[in-house]
Parts: C-alpha cells; sequence; structure tokens
C-alpha cells in the first residue's frame, strides 16, 4: 500500500492483537464513537481472556448503564463504583500472574482501570492509544465525532477518509457485505480488507487461541508482542479472489 492509509473503527474494550494490527498499518487511526451503540452484547463493552477451562476463554464485561434504543457509543456510560473494576483486576492477577511479562502488562492495565472515567467511548479510547504508544506504534489518533462529518453508511466512512486525504482505507471482514466498494474507486481511494495471520506465541495454556484481548499478548510477549503484528492488508478485488481460491483449495 502506497499513499496515506486510514482505518476507521467502532471503540471496543481492550480488543483483540488484530486491531491492534490495523492500527500498526494505519497513518490515521479515526475512533468511530459517534455511531449508534450496539444493543445486547458487544465488543464495545467485552472482551475475552484466556483460561484454562475446556472452552479456554472467559468473558470480561464492564457494565454499562441501562442505554437507549439508538444511543450512541460517545453517550454510553459504565456503571459508577469501583467495585466492578477490582473484580476485574483480581481475574486478569488470577489469569496471568504467572505470564513472563505480568507486570509490565498489569502496570498499563491498573493505571487504566484506575482512570476517573466511566464514559465508554473515552475509556476504550484512551486504552487503546496508552495500549498502541506501549508498542511503539506512531499511529495519529482521531475522533469521528470531532471531525464535522455527517450523513451514515458507506458514503460517511467515504467522506472521513477523503478528509483526510487518504489513498487506502483498510477494515475488517464485516465491512465486505454492505460497503459500496464502488464509491470508494471512484473517489480514488483504495479499500482494502484485512488478511490476518493469527501468527501463534507462546500462551500460559494450549491450543493457541488468537481470538483474545491484547492484554495476552502483553502479558506473553511484553513490548516484543510488536513483532506479532504482521497482518497486512489487500485490496478488495484481490482480497475477494484470494478468498475464493482458499475455499476452493480447502
Amino acid at each position: 500500500m502506497t499513499g496515506k492509509t486510514i482505518v476507521i473503527s467502532q471503540p471496543m474494550f481492550f480488543p483483540w492483537i488484530g486491531l491492534f494490527e490495523q492500527i500498526a498499518l494505519a497513518d490515521t487511526y479515526i475512533h468511530y464513537d459517534d455511531v449508534q451503540m450496539p444493543q445486547g452484547r458487544s465488543f464495545m463493552a467485552r472482551v475475552q481472556l484466556r483460561d484454562s477451562s475446556p472452552a479456554g476463554q472467559l468473558w470480561l464485561s464492564a457494565p454499562i448503564e441501562h442505554n437507549r434504543s439508538g444511543e450512541l457509543i460517545s453517550e454510553t456510560f459504565m456503571q459508577d463504583g469501583s467495585v466492578w473494576r477490582s473484580k476485574h483486576l483480581k481475574t486478569i492477577v488470577h489469569l496471568y500472574g504467572k505470564a513472563p511479562y505480568f507486570k509490565d502488562m498489569f502496570a498499563v492495565i491498573e493505571g487504566l482501570y484506575g482512570m476517573d472515567e466511566d464514559n465508554l467511548a473515552i475509556f476504550n479510547m484512551q486504552a487503546i492509544e496508552r495500549i498502541s504508544e506501549w508498542f511503539g506504534l506512531d499511529t495519529v489518533f482521531r475522533k469521528s465525532s470531532e471531525m464535522g462529518i455527517g450523513g451514515s453508511s458507506s458514503q460517511r466512512l467515504f467522506d472521513l477518509c477523503k478528509q483526510e486525504s487518504a489513498s487506502c482505507y483498510v477494515t475488517g471482514l464485516g465491512a465486505l457485505n454492505y460497503l459500496d466498494h464502488d464509491l470508494f474507486d471512484r473517489g480514488g481511494i483504495d479499500v482494502c480488507y484485512m488478511d490476518y495471520q493469527k501468527k501463534p506465541y507462546k500462551q500460559l495454556h494450549d491450543p493457541f487461541i488468537p481470538y483474545v484481548s491484547i492484554m495476552d499478548v502483553m502479558a506473553n510477549l511484553g513490548p516484543d508482542g510488536r513483532e506479532w503484528m504482521i497482518s497486512k492488508a489487500l485490496y478488495w478485488k484481490e482480497y475477494v479472489a484470494h478468498e475464493r481460491d482458499r475455499k476452493v483449495s480447502g
């Protein structure tokens, strides 16, 4: 990819390494914070951690105040009080206390949980940016809510990219079903999809599970976890052909 690369994503709760691989590819990462908060369970307020159970994964959820239908992520608040935060920290200690870089990871995570911040979007955005800094990523961060671009769906995503003079918009597989690729092609912006490599690393338990929180990478690999962020993005037509060939051969 050449030119300026943009990633736009909703602010998730301590997301998996794949989100940070997107950040590593981006010149500018836009927190998509002024869109509707998903109803029910979502990655905006919960994430999986690696544990020793047969399932191998445990859900860590931030309790949120009752949100109205149509409420924006930026308008969503976590429940007040320190009880749930303390429980989360105890769970993290229990699961990762024996990991080689636990102390380094926990110093960052404990500081984030100690923030006097109940707004879910702000909490998540600050966590993502702080962890990115810890890994040495030099991406520029912006918030869609501060960019003055209205509209919705593909047109808004395109306009956000255009405002940033993007030549490439990197996104995840989910957008393949709704994104107006022709709009981006006509506007001179390549749409590229992440081709996640899910490179295995040594976890505290086998088998390897890639879809757990970035905390797992931090605790097991330390700042060198940056070297595991190797996934690239493919132009959308190339990605579609690549996936078609993969299904045929698989």
